[in-house]
């Protein structure tokens, strides 16, 4: 493992600077910072595009359904009933999984030094 070497699961699930490990990531709760407050990394370059909500969907869909399909065949109430579970799982879901999955994906593209730099 070569030194300074910082996980990029470590400073995603702790919303950390990829580089460091150390400095926060975001200035507000999905805010990219302008740089590391540590290490100085500049952040202005830092996309992660509609991945991280992408992923979200896909996780917190496959929750939502499989508790419907459960609470429906296990219990067989109301249909009025699915919303008052199904709604904050799914929006309490999204919005504690979404912070990690974009701080991850922007600290697996610093990672694998992913750019957007590209000549056509």
């Amino acid at each position: 493992m070569e030194e300074g070497f910082v996980s990029p699961f470590r400073a995603g699930f702790g919303c950390r600077c990829p580089r460091c490990g150390e400095g926060r990531l975001y200035s507000g709760f999905l805010q990219v910072a302008r740089a590391c407050d540590v290490c100085d990394l500049d952040y202005s370059k830092v996309d992660s595009g509609d991945g991280p909500a992408v992923f979200i969907i896909f996780i917190i869909g496959a929750v939502a359904a499989a508790l419907a399909l459960w609470v429906e065949f296990s219990f067989a109430p109301p249909v009025w009933v699915h919303p008052l579970y199904l709604l904050p799982v799914v929006i309490g879901g999204s919005l504690i999984l979404l912070r990690p999955a974009k701080a991850l994906l922007i600290a697996l593209q610093f990672r694998n030094r992913a750019t957007q730099d590209v000549d056509i």
